[in-house]
């Protein structure tokens, strides 16, 4: 057995039923224990996310939206369009709907995440917040080594999810539709890295708040546009995602467990919920709460699953095309220029960019900050350094190892972690019941006001 096909086995084994089990697992009982609180205050959570008003007095070094930006940007990725093409074309059309289910409960998770991340985050020696899972398995369950273990695990993944597989994807996609040379693209990836990692968090931040939004919005009205074409196609098509979701019909032998499987990894896959990253960046917000900057983060699941993945999702279901002569890599792009005729593929190659570009800032930031937490602050300047020239490296090579050991590093964060939000489940409860009476406060003195 070559060793591609090892690192192949391993990844599958990481990957397998017992860590999706237990990812979904956890996000369903901290659903529970915090009383449904992610569809509760969901409307209230999309509006503080979404405001300029700052805690200009609490610690901090960016605002809510920036940290939540930032976690976006490391998240939407490759997994919005290729993940849920494959979820599509090996599960079926119902993998859509299990991808849902997974992130109403992903959103619990990532909400304890967050709690957790800000409760027990860290001033460092140059005033700046250091924060996430290493710290509060350290910090809050008293378990260092596991926080050495999940730290470890993310400075490798960073590497490879969140780089050399991310610059790999714009080059080969940014080649095809465009025809430039890899080495071409590679310049630029690692020339706009270098300008924006190398300045720190708050260089992230200003970056991300300004180019999340823009990506999310293209393609957001890309797939809009191909539905309001198409009205009549959509309420057969989410006919079809519900049912399939319980029959597997479209799935060879009616297999319903197969469905499943495909909806709920490329849920957790593109949302990384439960996998420690995004709370990285949620230690580093102004907040005076953490259950307030919880709220903020656990809307990141429901602004990338809910709704960026549906649209990939609902337009490959409309499409029609995922049971034809094709394959998973090309559904996406094919279902586009079916709807949108040449331009189609346009759509898709420019959405990979943004979405690939982005997932490589984020993930700069969080692989330094488990690098860090590690050694020392002093040579973080290297690991930045050697993060930017991975980027050209990334772009012009084949990655078929990097990128199955990299996935393994990525599932391996998530045992970890998710000791530590079931270990901390009651410090989160206590947190939760802090921020719904401060609301419920903050609401009675602005109806007091009012009055």
């Amino acid at each position: 057995m070559s060793l591609q096909e090892w690192i192949g086995k391993i990844s599958g084994w990481v990957w397998g039923p017992p860590l999706l089990v237990l990812i979904v697992g956890t996000g369903l009982y901290l659903t529970v224990r915090i009383g449904f609180l992610q569809l509760r205050l969901l409307p209230y959570s999309l509006k503080l996310a979404f405001t300029r008003k700052q805690d200009h007095n609490a610690e901090g070094d960016i605002s809510h939206f920036q940290a939540l930006m930032t976690a976006l940007a490391a998240t939407v990725g490759t997994g919005n369009i290729a993940g849920v093409a494959t979820a599509v074309f090996t599960g079926g059309p119902g993998a859509v709907f299990w991808m849902w289910i997974t992130a109403v409960v992903g959103m619990a998770t990532k909400y304890a995440e967050a709690v957790l991340a800000v409760k027990y985050r860290i001033v460092d020696k140059d005033g700046e917040m250091s924060g996430g899972p290493m710290y509060y398995l350290e910090r809050g369950l008293g378990q260092k080594w596991l926080g050495v273990l999940f730290a470890f695990f993310g400075a490798i993944a960073a590497f490879g999810i969140g780089n050399m597989v991310q610059s790999n994807s714009v080059a080969e996609v940014v080649k095809s539709t465009f025809s430039v040379p890899t080495w071409a693209t590679g310049i630029v990836l690692t020339i706009f890295t270098a300008l924006v990692i190398l300045g720190g968090i708050k260089s992230i931040g200003r970056v991300t708040s300004f180019f999340v939004p823009i990506m999310a919005l293209f393609y957001l009205i890309a797939g809009l546009v191909v539905m309001v074409m198409n009205l009549g196609l959509i309420p057969d098509a989410l006919a079809l995602i519900f049912t399939d979701a319980f029959t597997g019909e479209a799935v060879a032998g009616g297999a319903i467990g197969t469905v499943i499987r495909w909806g709920v990894a490329r849920g957790v896959f593109s949302n990384e919920a439960g996998l420690g990253s995004a709370p990285i960046a949620a230690a580093a917000a102004k907040t005076d709460l953490p259950g307030r900057q919880a709220l903020v983060s656990m809307t990141q699941v429901f602004i990338d699953t809910i709704v960026i993945c549906s649209i990939t999702g609902l337009t490959i279901v409309m499409g029609g095309l995922y049971n034809g002569d094709t394959n998973a890599a090309e559904l996406t792009t094919i279902t586009f220029e079916k709807f949108l005729g040449s331009s189609g593929s346009i759509v898709v190659a420019i959405g990979l960019l943004f979405f690939a570009s982005s997932t490589i800032i984020g993930w700069s930031y969080y692989g330094e900050k488990c690098f860090s937490y590690l050694f020392s602050k002093k040579i973080v300047i290297y690991y930045r350094i050697a993060f930017v020239i991975a980027v050209f490296f990334g772009a012009v090579s084949q990655l078929n190892v990097v990128w199955g050991i990299a996935d393994i590093m990525n599932g391996l964060m998530a045992i970890p972690n998710l000791i530590g939000l079931l270990g901390l489940s009651g410090v989160v409860v206590a947190e939760t019941r802090s921020i719904v009476n401060t609301i419920k406060q903050e609401k009675a003195q602005q109806r007091s006001i009012s009055a």
